[in-house]
């Protein structure tokens, strides 16, 4: 058996051949493969990746076909920066890359460094998402935004890269529930509406946290009068107690809301 190549058995029985080395001092695990000759190639690409520097974080999928890209990005990192990341993590200066197969390359500001270098980014129907306490959230929750969001009408990117995750990129255009920013006769305004057999228009409101305390009142309505759909209500952040009630109070839940329910 080769340097670097362990035989070991799965479950089933079946052989597979485990590829790992030291580099630096540091334990590099490649993966396991179905035979000895793959399980080769692997421990040459990612040899080749530590000694071959013509070989870049740009340009490596042109000379590797066996080792993982999660793989290969990690080997660069730690290459070319001397830090060992077990997620797909390259450094940049004052940021980082996270290459996520079938996606893109993504950006986020070193600030997210630590979460990412121990959270893995996930893809499920397209939405992108980690697994932290059991729980899967989408990476999108760490900036405001609400699950179901829509790009352009809830969120957006200021220079229109949507895989630019940097936190002065994204915009958060509405992070309350039930409630759409709008273009009213040229004027920025808020609508909300609430969904009970179907959509019902609250009103047209001039700030959104009126327009998000509306939803909220719209909420508490149906839900005295046995109408529980899982509603999840607005904090209201920028109001405190006091604004809130006062401005609870003031608003009219409209009449198509109280016949739709009664």
């Amino acid at each position: 058996m080769s340097y670097g190549i362990y035989k070991t058995k799965l479950k089933n029985g079946t052989d597979s051949f485990r590829v790992s080395f030291y580099h630096n001092k540091k334990h590099i695990a490649i993966g396991s493969y179905p035979d000895e000759k793959m399980a080769g190639k692997a421990l040459d690409e990612a040899l080749k990746l530590y000694d071959d520097t013509t070989i870049t974080i740009w340009n490596f999928r042109n000379f590797i076909t066996t080792v993982s890209t999660d793989k290969c990005v990690t080997i660069l990192n730690h290459r070319d920066h001397n830090v060992y990341i077990r997620t797909p993590i390259y450094l940049m200066q004052g940021y980082f890359l996270y290459f996520l197969d079938g996606f893109g390359i993504l950006k986020f500001d070193n600030d997210d460094l630590f979460y990412y270098s121990t959270h893995r980014i996930l893809i499920h129907d397209g939405h992108l998402y980690v697994n932290d306490y059991g729980s899967q959230y989408s990476l999108f929750s760490r900036y405001g935004i609400r699950n179901f969001a829509v790009k352009g009408v809830d969120y957006d990117f200021a220079n229109g890269d949507s895989t630019d995750l940097r936190y002065e990129n994204v915009i958060v255009i509405n992070p309350y529930n039930g409630v759409r920013q709008i273009d009213n006769n040229g004027m920025i305004r808020f609508e909300a509406k609430i969904h009970i057999n179907g959509y019902i228009r609250l009103g047209i409101f001039r700030s959104v946290e009126e327009a998000a305390t509306a939803y909220n009142k719209a909420v508490d309505y149906c839900q005295s009068h046995g109408i529980d759909k899982n509603y999840v209500k607005n904090y209201v952040v920028d109001l405190s107690a006091d604004q809130y009630r006062e401005l609870y109070s003031k608003i009219d839940l409209p009449e198509s809301l109280i016949n739709s329910v009664s």
